[in-house]
């Protein structure tokens, strides 16, 4: 695996600040996910979806989201 699991990445604020769910529009906001590696949570309230960070890129997809449960 990369070292990218091993260390936590950061995003430059000024680009979480323009960064939004590209299924719902929604703001995303810092999360961890269920392997402990960070990811981008869309804010939408009926379907927040969650976006891999991968070496310090998010990856918006939709493919690559999954859906977050409530």
């Amino acid at each position: 695996m990369s070292s990218a699991s091993q260390q936590p990445a950061t995003i430059e604020p000024w680009v979480r600040e323009i960064l939004r769910c590209p299924v719902t529009g929604a703001e995303l906001v810092d999360a961890t996910g269920p392997d402990g590696t960070l990811e981008l949570v869309s804010t939408d309230p009926h379907d927040p979806l969650a976006y891999p960070v991968r070496d310090g890129v998010p990856v918006l997809l939709a493919d690559e989201a999954r859906r977050v449960r409530g």
